[in-house]
């Protein structure tokens, strides 16, 4: 495993204004990411975007700032989806570009993460190259001066851009004039253009999460509470439900009934539809191993298959990327469509599952049965330290013997946070009833043999 001292695996996050979320450090990043995307003499160009926490600021004149010190010009463009950030980079022909979002963690947090000018997020090689560029300090000596410095440039209609291009995602033929649509925008980066393009597309929105102030991002709303977007699909007699996160890359859902319809069942919607039209590339979908065994079962009668990888949407998209498929995508609602942009991304995504919905008259409810899901349990447990398993016998004694006990007929998956100090216990089976107790036997296991610091539901 690659050891990184500032990436995890979704770029660089923790405590706004706490290491490693530091203007010091944002700065040596920017010069580190200025440096490696300098090819030539020519004027470069790097864009950098951010979400809705008040700490967006000082981190963004930080960055911005390492950048220009290089001699590298910024094109910022405020409060925007990160895929919209990835759809801005390659478009506008930039060189990089940068990601302030701590995506659905809390509003003191916050992280930084880059894509390359093809809009891809940048591989494990490269982000250990930045760190070894910032702590070997091979760069402090590069200061351009005068007119060889940076300069910083406002683009006023980023989200206007973005809004134009989602709807270019969107079959010409279709519409959604006779949706009625509850929206929960997180109050994070897609509080302009997510509602912009629903309306526009002729739906009926009904808006919540849309009114950021800097410390309610995520809170209480957003993908990570779909009882707010069900409660309100019930209240307006919605036809359906989405919630995004705070930096819009992923989105959940609630059908017409109020229950809810996670990644999974949205990827199995999406794979089997594309099946049939014969639009699914290599008929393979990329999904994690977090992804119940239903969607393998629902893809795999509807005559495709499904590839795993680790978890993490870069994982996801480096394999699609390696051998030529084109729908991936993880159970959290992170969704990726290679057609449309190079990133997980909640409006793209939902705007799929909206056409399918047009096309065929049926409800998110009629479409979602595609797929059963097997129960599934996931308990996080915080730990002082991310120790490997075999380090702790009983740990992992307890893990054997619950493997022993699921043996063909479920799974036990382990893991820990790429971005929080969390052990990930997931498993998974026909029984759950006995998969709950055998979770709950490893996470105690866990808790008092690792650390005391207690159990996370």
């Amino acid at each position: 495993m690659i050891q990184k001292k500032l990436f995890g695996t979704d770029g660089v996050r923790g405590v706004a204004n706490s290491y490693p979320m530091t203007t010091e450090i944002a700065m040596q990043l920017g010069r580190a990411i200025a440096y490696i995307f300098k090819k030539n003499d020519r004027r470069h160009r790097i864009v950098i975007g951010k979400d809705t926490r008040l700490s967006g600021y000082m981190i963004e004149n930080a960055l911005a700032s390492g950048i220009c010190s290089m001699g590298v010009d910024v094109l910022l463009v405020g409060p925007l989806p990160t895929p919209g950030i990835a759809f801005i980079t390659t478009s506008m022909r930039a060189d990089a570009g940068g990601v302030i979002s701590a995506s659905h963690n809390a509003y003191q947090d916050n992280g930084i993460k880059f894509f390359s000018g093809d809009g891809f997020k940048l591989p494990d090689e490269t982000e250990l190259a930045i760190e070894e560029l910032i702590f070997s300090r091979e760069i402090d000596s590069l200061r351009p001066i005068a007119e060889q410095v940076g300069k910083a440039y406002r683009i006023d209609d980023a989200v206007g851009r973005y809004v134009v291009f989602l709807k270019n995602s969107f079959p010409r033929e279709l519409d959604l004039i006779d949706l009625k649509i509850v929206l929960d925008c997180a109050n994070g980066a897609a509080y302009k253009a997510a509602p912009a393009v629903l309306t526009e597309l002729g739906a009926e929105v009904v808006l919540l999460g849309a009114s950021p102030n800097g410390t309610n991002i995520n809170a209480g709303c957003g993908s990570l509470h779909p009882e707010v977007i069900s409660a309100a699909v019930r209240e307006h007699k919605a036809d359906l439900g989405m919630a995004l996160d705070g930096d819009a890359d992923r989105v959940i859902f609630v059908d017409e009934n109020g229950r809810e319809v996670d990644g999974d069942h949205i990827m199995a919607i999406c794979a089997t539809d594309l099946l049939k039209q014969g639009k699914l590339a290599r008929n393979t979908l990329v999904a994690t191993v977090m992804s119940n065994m239903g969607l393998d079962l629902a893809v795999r009668q509807a005559g495709g298959y499904v590839v795993k990888t680790a978890v993490g949407d870069r994982y996801v998209v480096e394999e699609m990327r390696r051998s030529g498929y084109n729908v991936g995508g993880e159970q959290s609602g992170h969704m990726v469509f290679l057609d449309y942009n190079t990133t997980g991304d909640g409006m793209v995504s939902a705007l799929q599952l909206l056409a399918i919905m047009q096309r065929s008259g049926k409800s998110l409810s009629e479409l979602a049965s595609v797929m059963k899901a097997l129960p599934q349990v996931l308990i996080n447990v915080r730990v002082e330290k991310k120790r490997p398993v075999a380090e702790v016998p009983e740990v992992a004694r307890c893990i054997e013997e619950a493997e022993g006990e699921l043996a063909g007929c479920g799974r036990v998956l382990i893991r820990y946070s790429g971005t929080e100090p969390l052990m990930r216990i997931m498993l998974e089976g026909q029984d759950e009833t006995r998969i709950t107790a055998l979770a709950q036997r490893i996470a105690d296991t866990v808790d008092r043999h690792m650390n005391g610091s207690g159990k996370e539901p």
